[in-house]
Parts: structure tokens; sequence; C-alpha cells
């Protein structure tokens, strides 16, 4: 799994621009980035083999989907 750059995440406040939509614009990005989801999956130590494992069966769970769609 490559490193990501650990970059803050900016949002420039225009000039008569409501807070609220400043805010919307900042989750927005915030959920872009994937924050949470990178620092609840690095809390714990995961196993190549368990990593492995996982994208397998995710994997196979996709590929049974898009056969049910044709």
């Amino acid at each position: 799994m490559p490193h990501k750059k650990n970059e803050m995440i900016r949002v420039s406040i225009k000039e008569n621009e409501d807070i609220n939509r400043a805010l919307k614009r900042f989750k927005k990005k915030f959920e872009k980035a994937q924050v949470i989801k990178d620092y609840r999956s690095n809390a714990f130590y995961t196993k190549k083999s368990v990593m492995l494992r996982e994208e397998k069966l995710r994997a196979s769970y996709v590929q049974k989907l898009k056969s049910k769609e044709l």
C-alpha cells in the first residue's frame, strides 16, 4: 500500500460567502481525502496475507455482482 503525502485540507473562504457553504466544501474534501478511513485502517497492523485474502474476497464479490447484472 503506497504512502500518501500528509497534506492539510484547506478551504479558502471567498468574499461574502456563507460560513455554512465553506463548511460544506470542507466536509466534502475531508470525505474525499478518506482521512478517517486511513486512520482506522492504520490503527492496527494487518498481515499482508490477510490483506490479500480480503482483496480477493472483495474482487470475487464485485465480479459476482457484475455477472448478475448482465
